[in-house]
């Protein structure tokens, strides 16, 4: 789970629960109309640019993906690997035993690829099946951020066209006074509705996305070439020389306790 998410979305709900509840008249801030013109108007207009659909399966998605933590860090995935490929290339069954292993691979595209190794599969059959099973995630991932760029950016736009509404309202009926309150009200309370959708829930939502994207996309590049690599039953030590690379800076050209030449095999941190 990715706790900034979850306490980013918290800490946002309890400021504004906080700011329009200090005086204890929550109802003030509850217009139903101004609430139907900002969330009808902008699920319109989404649905306008995207087939219902996708709408519909982007949204919990997209949600799911944000507020789930990452399956395995780079470091961790070298570890794995070199692990594994030790096993495949010492135990009599050869790659075969990688079966056994399988239960305990979190990341459903690594054990997949694992998979397709224990099934005999050929090295380059492997790599163009992740390599496309990876373009079509990217492609569903990446119709979740538009989605939720779109209702970013419509939600103000409906929430400007509830303030215009509210003020024609008012101005209309300014010689009965008692109307006034109610058409300002509904200009005053869509703006804030569009605000928040947009600035606390779908913009925040979306560039979280588009940063899980990437990292995604670039540890599922590394899984691949470990794949592959264990297909071949690589030397470890070139493995690990190999996969190095994909690490950040401060983790390269570091004796660690997963590299090979270690004399202990762990998967503590880098020293």
């Amino acid at each position: 789970m990715d706790i900034a998410t979850i306490l980013g979305l918290l800490g946002g709900i309890t400021v504004v629960v906080f700011a329009i509840g200090s005086d204890g008249n929550f109802a003030q801030f509850v217009n139903v109309q101004g609430f139907v013109i900002v969330i009808g108007g902008t699920f319109a207009a989404t649905m306008i640019k995207f087939p219902v659909n996708r709408f519909f399966v982007a949204i919990p998605i997209g949600i799911k993906a944000a507020v789930s933590g990452a399956n395995l860090n780079a470091l961790e995935l070298i570890q794995t690997s070199l692990s594994l490929s030790k096993l495949a290339r010492s135990h009599p069954r050869g790659l075969l035993v990688l079966e056994n292993e399988l239960k305990s691979i979190r990341d459903p595209f690594f054990r997949k690829g694992l998979q397709m190794c224990a099934d005999g599969r050929d090295g380059a059959y492997i790599r163009e099946f992740l390599n496309a099973e990876m373009d079509l995630n990217i492609v569903r991932q990446e119709s979740s951020i538009k989605i939720f760029f779109s209702i970013a950016e419509a939600a103000p736009a409906f929430g400007m066209f509830g303030t215009l509404v509210g003020l024609i309202q008012m101005l209309s009926s300014l010689e009965d006074p008692t109307t006034v309150g109610k058409g300002l009200a509904v200009a005053l309370l869509t703006t804030m509705y569009g605000v928040l959708i947009s600035y606390l829930f779908a913009q925040p939502i979306a560039e979280k996305l588009d940063q899980k994207l990437n990292a995604d996309s670039d540890n599922r590049i590394l899984m691949i070439e470990c794949v592959v690599l264990i297909q071949r039953k690589q030397n470890p030590t070139e493995m690990w020389d190999f996969l190095e690379a994909y690490l950040p800076e401060n983790l390269r050209h570091k004796k660690s306790k997963s590299h090979p030449d270690s004399k202990e095999n762990g998967s503590k941190e880098v020293e």
